[in-house]
């Protein structure tokens, strides 16, 4: 863990919190949850993207793989596009009667497509263990094996430029420190506490029902995206 990540999280320097770069304001948590749906979209409905406003709006309110649930309007998803437009994280492309909404977080941030899935991961479900991580960023990118993604994760957290993610002190009877991202500010103090206790689940049995969210996102966009054209063709 980098020094001023576990200064701050030690409480000896709270003036001097990890920065996630320099230039770069700490984004609300509508603002990372836009960004992360857009990382997220690319990869699972491609044939979508760029996604229009009522799409972004969908996977904002998302029941699944989100942490926490939101409930937003469409005129809060517009202003907060525009306001991520103003800081480049967001490009706004036309080319039919609908406008629609790509990220550009890797090229803001300056990081590997790799490590853009990881933050876009955490923005989306919350702190997370390694092993959390490499099961829910899969249909993002699929690590080689845990060690890799650890690896991103330690580069994430070492920039010079600003760290982009922490790792959260263990808490008592957890086996894995989990992390967090940094693109809305340093930790609060409940972020250090765990999700409520559950049953261990079944690694497999998740990445299984997961892969069926994705494919029916997949045929609901493209059912969509069919019918948007029919309807500019008229």
């Amino acid at each position: 863990m980098p020094a001023t990540a576990r200064a701050t999280l030690a409480g000896l320097a709270p003036s001097d919190p990890p920065a996630m770069t320099a230039s770069l304001r700490p984004l609300t948590a509508l603002e990372a949850r836009v960004v992360g749906v857009l990382v997220e979209k690319e990869r699972t409905v491609p044939d979508s993207y760029p996604l229009s406003l009522n799409a972004l709006v969908a996977g904002c309110n998302q029941k699944t793989s989100r942490a926490p649930l939101m409930e937003v309007a469409d005129a809060d998803v517009q202003a907060t596009l525009d306001d991520l437009r103003a800081l480049s994280l967001v490009v706004e492309s036309s080319g039919s009667r609908v406008m629609r909404y790509a990220h550009n977080l890797p090229r803001v941030l300056g990081v590997p497509t790799e490590a853009a899935a990881l933050v876009a991961t955490l923005m989306l479900r919350g702190p997370q263990t390694p092993g959390e991580l490499r099961i829910n960023a899969e249909r993002l990118h699929r690590f080689a094996d845990l060690s890799s993604l650890e690896a991103y994760l330690a580069e994430l957290a070492d920039r010079p430029a600003g760290a982009l993610v922490v790792e959260l002190p263990r808490v008592s009877g957890a086996r894995e420190n989990r992390w967090m991202h940094l693109l809305c500010g340093p930790p609060a103090a409940g972020d250090a506490r765990p999700a409520a206790a559950s049953v261990a689940p079944d690694d497999g049995r998740i990445a299984a029902l997961e892969a069926r969210v994705a494919q029916l996102e997949r045929d609901l966009h493209a059912l969509a995206a069919a019918t948007t054209r029919s309807t500019d063709a008229a």
